[in-house]
């Protein structure tokens, strides 16, 4: 499998594509106003605690202050008072929750699987400086989510502070070289510290495994300086990019080429894989054409489908895709697929080419949160298995977090997939300003009706009239409409002069009334 990743680079945008045998498996898009967050380190203070919902919200200097469920505290908040040279306030006020760090990453995992639930809550009140570090992107009007179980990845470990534990990757599986890459953790972990052994770090030297820890413990001392000198809320370290660090995480030994087109860029990310493992240096490439690179890999017209409701599958079916408030949910159609065989193996085949398409399609999109499948239905409980072990199988690709649940009665598969950031609909797209992202807009005739009505209700409580109507021109037109103009009949029926203020920047579905004389706006008093 030729296993590729492709990088475009411009002035307002950085889009990075991964691809197997052509075909586009992942997508990232690096704007420079909206930067990556995830990994940022803040110092923030408490501004509410919640133990009803089980969480702290952290005054970090964003708009939303950050979500800090209790699980993801431990024995950091101790620690950071020791690192800013002040001591833990043990005080019995009200105010107070007890604290408890025995096995804090142990509940974490049983509060997150509904595993087990702890009744003691960490000891927190407003006010309190904590270090704490991004865990997931805003999304909405919800702020981002963090930890204070603080992490600094690099090319081949990660450096947890203050964690004793050394961890080896579940994708290494051979048992000689986990105890020997255990081993050599053991023998270069500095004091205090945890580490956690990346997949790329399979086969590699004790030295590259030095340099790269040896790196990753300078930021942590440069983070502990900081923690003396700054005043919270402030940031104090921030992580790589988005295009550096899909190089970092993503660039294993399976990845045949890296194409960008960028000659800056191109150099930057040649001389950090020499830095970093000098025997990858050769699968980066300038990419040196007068096409553009996306069109030149077939990459554009892969996008594309990323924005469309349809999906199509190879044998005719197809998938649509809608997004609600609370999740996604996902409709399987046959299409014009009917093979001459009987209706149970047409829908298996169905079912199991969108079982792989589904599983491309989170990815793609970055879609995260509760995913509801509506499958065609199966008879056969072995069909209906067979679809749930083709999704289990895809999803062992996903970087992310999934839960597959078996298919229901009805045909259905709930998903749950770890949301880290921002899904690509909502990176590259804006809410539209007229439907407000609801696709649909109130009929003109509706419109006209409800300004009537207000028209009814102003006639009985005031005596002007004199108005100005501000609306939009499509809603203006409607007014104009038949020989006696429908603006025409509702000023001889309620008595008023209506002057119409139409503009492009009015709202479509909104319309206002002014009185003319002073301007004012009026519309709330006689709705």
């Amino acid at each position: 499998m030729a296993k590729e990743i492709i990088i475009n680079a411009s002035s307002t945008q950085t889009r990075v594509a991964i691809t197997e045998d052509g075909s586009l498996v992942d997508f990232f898009v690096d704007y420079p106003e909206s930067r990556r967050t995830v990994g940022d380190i803040y110092l923030g203070t408490v501004a509410r605690v919640l133990p009803g919902i089980r969480a702290a919200f952290i005054d970090i200097g964003m708009k939303h202050d950050a979500f800090l469920h209790f699980s993801d505290i431990g024995e950091r908040t101790s620690q950071l008072q020791s690192i800013i040279g002040e001591d833990v306030i043990d005080d019995d006020d009200d105010e107070d929750i007890k604290i408890t760090e025995d096995k804090p990453r142990q509940n974490s995992e049983n509060n997150r699987n509904g595993g087990g639930f702890n009744n003691n809550i960490p000891k927190l009140k407003k006010g309190d400086e904590l270090l704490i570090q991004i865990t997931k992107e805003p999304v909405s009007n919800k702020g981002v989510r963090v930890t204070s179980s603080i992490s600094l990845p690099g090319r081949f470990c990660v450096l947890l502070p203050f964690d004793n534990k050394i961890g080896i990757s579940k994708k290494i599986v051979d048992f000689k070289e986990r105890k020997r890459l255990k081993s050599l953790a053991r023998g270069i972990l500095p004091p205090q510290c945890g580490l956690i052994i990346r997949t790329v770090a399979k086969n590699q030297s004790e030295e590259l495994l030095k340099e790269d820890l040896s790196y990753l413990t300078k930021t942590w001392e440069h983070i502990e300086s900081a923690l003396k000198t700054e005043k919270p809320p402030s940031l104090v370290y921030q992580d790589v990019n988005t295009t550096s660090s899909v190089i970092r995480d993503l660039l294993t030994p399976d990845v045949t080429k890296v194409f960008v087109d960028s000659k800056k860029l191109h150099k930057q990310i040649a001389s950090y894989i020499n830095l970093i493992q000098p025997s990858l240096a050769d699968k980066i490439e300038h990419f040196k054409s007068n096409s553009m690179i996306f069109d030149a890999f077939k990459i554009e017209e892969q996008i594309k489908t990323l924005f469309g409701r349809k999906v199509p599958l190879p044998s005719g079916g197809y998938l649509i895709i809608e997004h609600t408030e609370a999740m996604f949910v996902i409709d399987i159609n046959s299409g014009r697929y009917a093979a001459n065989k009987e209706q149970e193996l047409n829908s298996l085949k169905t079912d199991l080419e969108s079982a792989r398409e589904i599983a491309r399609q989170l990815r793609l999109r970055d879609i995260g949160g509760i995913i509801v499948c509506d499958f065609i239905d199966l008879e056969d409980e072995k069909n209906r298995k067979k679809v749930y072990d083709e999704l289990r199988k895809e999803f062992r690709k996903d970087r992310a977090r999934v839960s597959v649940l078996p298919m229901s009665d009805f045909g259905l598969i709930q998903i749950t997939r770890q949301r880290i950031r921002q899904n690509i609909m909502q990176a590259m797209n804006e809410v539209c300003p007229y439907c407000l992202g609801s696709g649909i807009l109130t009929k003109k005739g509706h419109l006209v009706h409800d300004i009537e009505d207000w028209l009814n209700k102003f006639r009985q409580n005031s005596r002007e009239r004199f108005l100005i109507l501000k609306c939009h021109p499509s809603i203006a037109d409607k007014l104009k409409e038949g020989k006696i103009s429908t603006l025409t009949k509702l000023q001889f029926k309620y008595l008023v002069r209506i002057q119409l203020d139409d503009n492009e920047k009015n709202k479509v579905e909104k319309f206002n009334f002014l009185l003319k004389k002073s301007l004012k706006d009026i519309t709330e008093e006689f709705s």
